[in-house]
């Protein structure tokens, strides 16, 4: 199919996977009421629209945490990429490399930090989950540091999985599920034959330590519920900026007192996220909440955020509320699924030029001239 804006690439992404991921990845919590919000607030937000402003050429540079990047996108942390393309993982680092913007490889990715390395170069950030097994988190960080990771993005929003009902009915969890994905994976022979037989192993690479080399999706998801430590505390942080000593971002943060409590442990960093509507369903969309984020901290660390960006003038939104930048979820995956890791070079370069048309018509020279002066 043709695809000439970023939503083109979900439909794409539709047609070509199995139903079990493309739910997986498209659905959220219980009724799905957040998930909705983060794409309509957004999309509400009105901008001023200034003529005559001699924005020939808009500058979309910006800098996070010490390193200058053409653009204030980064390709977010998503758990099993892997299945959605071969080695899926790397060839969304290429890209993102490519593009010179991170990519945040998860915990629960099918690629190793290892192999992710060594298929991209920098920036490579890594995302780290609340895990019961402190040893094994520090084991984790160590690798990290190793590989030259150059951020740690700390996911706090899930001390437990939010009920995605949406999984048990398509096959990604609920009786007979690894059944049913064989089956829905005969009907898909393209995805079938590029990441069912050629993608293999489909195991968790940064969990290989734990799960063993057998590991596959069925160890995915009883891993998830039985290994997140929801008794997990502020005070508990301290260890983990004792044992990392770069930039330390901590995701998943949607209240003004949150945002003040990760500034006071000294993260350089927070993402301003409700999981993409995947965890609390009728919590805030990240476009209501980053506001009132952004004026307790905003002066204090770099503020980036996530939940229903789906293109570049989404882009522009999300800066004009508060944000020095975004990290593209749903978009990416969707953008590799269909496409590979072209895919999601176009993807970027799509965003690039839709920020460029909207920087255009508001009148925005440069990012730094992005901010609620903007918003009608």
């Amino acid at each position: 199919m043709i695809i000439s804006s970023t939503l083109d690439f979900r439909e794409a992404a539709r047609r070509r996977l199995p139903r079990f991921l493309f739910d997986y990845a498209d659905g959220g919590a219980y009724a799905e009421r957040t998930l909705a919000r983060n794409v309509a607030d957004l999309a509400d937000v009105a901008l001023r629209q200034r003529v005559l402003a001699g924005v020939a050429a808009p500058d979309l540079s910006t800098t996070w945490f010490g390193r200058k990047q053409p653009l204030p996108v980064g390709l977010g942390p998503i758990g099993i990429g892997g299945m959605y393309r071969r080695r899926g993982e790397t060839q969304a680092a290429r890209a993102a490399s490519a593009a010179g913007v991170p990519f945040c490889l998860s915990t629960v990715g099918l690629c190793s930090l290892e192999e992710v390395t060594a298929a991209a170069p920098s920036p490579i950030w890594f995302q780290l989950y609340v895990i019961r097994d402190r040893a094994f988190m520090r084991d984790l960080l160590a690798t990290a540091r190793e590989l030259g990771a150059e951020a740690l993005v700390f996911t706090v929003d899930m001390p437990v999985p939010g009920a995605r009902y949406r999984d048990a009915h398509s096959g990604m969890s609920g009786p007979n599920a690894p059944l049913r994905r064989v089956l829905q994976a005969m009907g898909k022979p393209g995805w079938a034959w590029d990441v069912g037989v050629r993608g293999r192993p489909h195991r968790l690479g940064n969990l290989e330590p734990v799960l063993g080399a057998a590991s596959g999706m069925n160890d995915y998801m009883g891993w998830l519920g039985a290994n997140f430590d929801p008794s997990i505390a502020w005070k508990d942080l301290d260890w983990i900026r004792s044992e990392w000593n770069g930039p330390l971002i901590i995701k998943g943060i949607l209240d003004p007192e949150d945002a003040r409590e990760a500034a006071a442990i000294g993260a350089e960093g927070i993402v301003v996220s409700n999981h993409g509507g995947r965890q609390l369903d009728g919590v805030l969309s990240s476009a209501r909440a980053l506001p009132a984020v952004a004026d307790a901290v905003g002066d204090q660390l770099t503020i980036l955020a996530d939940s229903g960006v789906r293109s570049g003038l989404d882009v522009v939104r999300m800066l004009a509320l508060g944000a020095q930048g975004v990290l593209l979820g749903r978009a990416w995956l969707f953008a590799l699924a269909a496409r590979g890791e072209a895919g999601v070079a176009q993807l970027l370069d799509l965003i690039r030029r839709e920020m460029i048309v909207a920087m255009t018509l508001t009148g925005a020279h440069s990012i730094q001239e992005i901010d609620r002066s903007l918003l009608a």
